[in-house]
């Protein structure tokens, strides 16, 4: 194990994180109610807001430390009006992020908790650095950021983690096999009328529902965190699912999300009764 991973060990086994990391989850599902929820975590976009948003900071501050470099009174005032805007681009970064790792649990949690530390550290000091420009104290203030950029880097690097070592923000269903052909899942005399049932095909859920003469089949593993849509609370009239861990919906006709904070719409099937036989295939286009 090199000295990175025992980092990252360390963090994942901090169990001390737990209490204050659950403090924060508990705080968000009272802050980021309804549409704000939807707005930080992306799902008018269909994409996570918090990466996309991380660019900004990033860019700016380092654009800073450029001119820093660079030296020259307009280098340096043009410096100084970045590491503000950087600072300004930083709060909604910060927001979508906290929503984003407030769903997390155990040891994906406590990274996440770790990883927006270091970006409210970095932007603290660069709040301080661009008030020591203003101060006139330059030397003060190109120090603090530096600083400020430590710490945004090594934030950056446990994001990078918590994406591709840990899968957190992943579409959940993305790397499911497709049902190329018509595939028997079920009997069709074991389909109850409105009631959600889950059937396995090659190691994959689908959740199969009837409504009338109507059958819908979409994946029943929640894009968003992997939730088991079958065990959620079907909307009979509208044919939807929300999802009991996250309480994401999504339409049971089309696998459109109508609720985050579900970004990634579910997989949704064909579905038809054939010689006794409940059979899906996987919809194209």
């Amino acid at each position: 194990m090199n000295r990175f991973d025992q980092v990252l060990n360390s963090i994942e086994q901090a169990e001390f994180l737990d209490a204050p990391s659950e403090k924060i989850a508990d705080a968000v599902s009272v802050l980021y109610p309804g549409v704000a929820k939807d707005l930080a975590s992306g799902t008018p976009w269909g994409h996570a807001a918090h990466p996309m948003l991380t660019d900004l900071p990033i860019g700016i501050w380092l654009g800073s430390l450029m001119l820093d470099l660079i030296g020259g009174k307009k280098a340096q005032k043009a410096a100084d009006k970045l590491v503000l805007a950087g600072v300004l681009s930083a709060v909604p970064t910060i927001w979508t992020g906290i929503s984003a790792s407030a769903v997390c649990r155990g040891k994906e949690m406590r990274v996440g908790t770790v990883h927006g530390l270091g970006n409210i550290s970095a932007t603290l000091l660069y709040s301080a650095s661009y008030l020591a420009r203003k101060k006139g104290e330059r030397a003060r203030g190109v120090r603090l950021a530096i600083l400020g950029a430590g710490a945004l880097t090594g934030a950056g690097f446990l994001g990078g983690h918590l994406a591709y070592r840990m899968g957190v923000g992943v579409d959940k269903t993305i790397f499911q096999a497709k049902l190329e052909e018509w595939t028997a899942v079920m009997a069709e005399d074991a389909l109850l009328a409105d009631v959600p049932a889950v059937a396995e095909v090659n190691g994959v859920p689908i959740l199969v529902y009837r409504s009338g003469s109507s059958l819908y089949a979409i994946a029943d593993t929640c894009s968003h965190w992997a939730g088991p849509l079958h065990e959620g609370k079907v909307d009979e009239f509208n044919c939807t699912v929300t999802c009991p861990w996250h309480a994401s919906k999504f339409s049971l006709r089309t696998g459109e999300v109508l609720r985050g904070p579900a970004t990634a719409p579910q997989p949704c099937y064909e579905v038809r009764a054939q010689a006794g036989q409940i059979e899906v295939r996987s919809k194209t286009g």
